[in-house]
């Protein structure tokens, strides 16, 4: 997995910036969650889409940008959780046992 680390609210503009050209997810993990952590590696255990990119969220450590993501992409926040963004948009998110690299693709490739 080639998780892009995601550490400052200007990488928002970047992200959805790039998601006119290609897919984006935003993974928001919860290191103190073993929910999360099994998430997480369901995620790194899956071949990942060539034509994604994966931006990787420790949301314990950067708790505002988790809430400007909320904010920004207009989704409740849970733990963990994925947001699939495409032409500057959240078009999909799910959170906890619910996230699958399957579902990723699929939503992606709509």
């Amino acid at each position: 997995m080639n998780w892009i680390n995601l550490t400052e609210d200007q990488q928002l503009e970047a992200i959805r910036e790039e998601s006119n050209n290609r897919p984006v997810v935003i993974f928001k993990h919860s290191t103190r969650c073993s929910i999360s952590t099994m998430a997480k590696s369901r995620l790194e255990r899956s071949n990942q889409p060539e034509h994604i990119d994966f931006y990787y969220l420790d949301l314990i450590k950067y708790r505002p940008l988790s809430n400007k993501i909320a904010e920004d992409f207009q989704v409740h926040h849970e733990s963990p959780q994925v947001l699939l963004i495409k032409n500057g948009e959240c078009i999909y998110e799910e959170s906890h046992n619910g996230i699958t690299m399957d579902e990723i693709a699929q939503m992606a490739a709509n």
